[in-house]
């Protein structure tokens, strides 16, 4: 069987230092916003390029907070529009909706997926303040054009960072482009902590001073609070784990492309439509998503030869029960996408036996 991803696996390689990180929070007994998520939070600021970043529960909150923060600000107000791709990962849209705001869905751009500028012009209005460009599956998106557009529009741009820590564009990494950028440390990311995890990088001191505080109960002192905040912190067990592979990541996203430039040279099916990558800098393949319009029958066929697969994802946001009051928008390409997208197996520790197993599979698929 070749696995879609091996957790135990990636996590084997490390165990050692996670078992010693993890001692090290034990026997200091402080295990909440201790010194841990401090030297993560630096570290990790230090490696996207920005001069802040706080360590929050999970990817989720790490977009709720952000804006959020921004209302608090003044920045924005509910009702106030967002753009946003729309085939992303309902965590995006939820994000917006859970902060009275309305997400504007924008049809990908046909070759990488990612938001596209030209459809975002076609949706701006004067209630328009965020465009929330989402890297998907690892890919950058043109943030060059995107924060050019904003600048224009006078619009706040939130990277959604989920799948892509590390990728970057004109030696920019992902995170450091727009007002600010979340994280999830999900365990299946590419920078995976051993449990729910999430972050906020930015350049705005005053960004970072009220999520800070909005993570910890809107307190920036004991028992002393400014906002109505949540509880939403970085476990210090999860910096600990964080802390030691990070120093790993480079190493895991160079694996990552060889394995990614073995399907891209030896996938060679009428059936199937690769993935597209300009620079091989913006992409980190946090999954290796192909198309076919017989998707149903290449899940079979791969199953049958034993390689698992996973569909990122089924049912696009406007099609959710959760959003019903968006069902009936019209977003062709996005549910044609929705439709034939499945993602093969994309792990740092794939063999290159492995890796072949999977390329010969899809290319007998017929």
């Amino acid at each position: 069987m070749v696995n879609f991803l091996d957790l135990k696996k990636i996590n084997e390689k490390h165990k050692i230092e996670l078992l010693k990180a993890c001692e090290r929070v034990i026997d200091s007994g402080w295990y909440i916003l201790g010194k841990e998520v401090k030297e993560f939070e630096n570290e990790f600021a230090k490696y996207c390029g920005t001069k802040y970043s706080i360590g929050v529960a999970n990817g989720l909150d790490a977009l709720i907070l952000t804006l959020r923060a921004w209302k608090e600000l003044g920045y924005i107000a509910p009702g106030d529009h967002v753009l946003v791709p729309a085939n992303t990962y309902i965590a995006s849209i939820l994000a917006i909706t859970e902060n009275d705001l309305i997400p504007i869905l924008v049809e990908p751009d046909k070759k990488t997926y990612n938001i596209s500028v030209e459809n975002c012009k076609k949706n701006i209005t004067s209630k328009t303040k965020v465009i929330l460009p989402v890297h998907l599956y690892g890919q950058i998106s043109e943030m060059d054009e995107i924060v050019a557009f904003a600048k224009d529009n006078n619009l706040l741009v939130l990277e959604d960072c989920a799948q892509a820590h590390g990728a970057s564009l004109s030696g920019i990494k992902a995170g450091a482009w727009g007002n600010a950028g979340a994280f999830s440390f999900y365990p299946g990311k590419n920078l995976g902590a051993l449990g729910d995890a999430g972050a906020i990088v930015t350049n705005d001191i005053k960004l970072y001073e009220v999520i800070n505080a909005l993570r910890n109960y809107g307190s920036h002192k004991k028992y002393e609070n400014i906002y109505t905040g949540v509880n939403s912190r970085l476990d210090e067990i999860q910096a600990a784990m964080l802390k030691v592979k990070l120093n790993y990541l480079e190493e895991d996203i160079m694996a990552r492309r060889k394995i990614a430039l073995n399907y891209l040279n030896n996938i060679n099916n009428i059936n199937v439509i690769l993935p597209f990558c300009s620079q091989v800098e913006k992409h980190v393949w946090h999954l290796f998503v192909i198309r076919s319009p017989k998707r149903h029958k290449l899940i079979e066929h791969l199953d049958a030869k034993g390689i698992q697969t996973l569909v990122h994802y089924p049912i696009p946001p406007h099609k959710q029960r959760a959003y019903s009051n968006l069902n009936s928008l019209e977003l062709p390409f996005t549910e044609r996408l929705h439709d034939e997208i499945l993602s093969i197996p994309m792990d740092p520790t794939l063999s290159q036996d492995h890796c072949n197993r999977v390329i010969d599979a899809v290319n007998e698929f017929k």
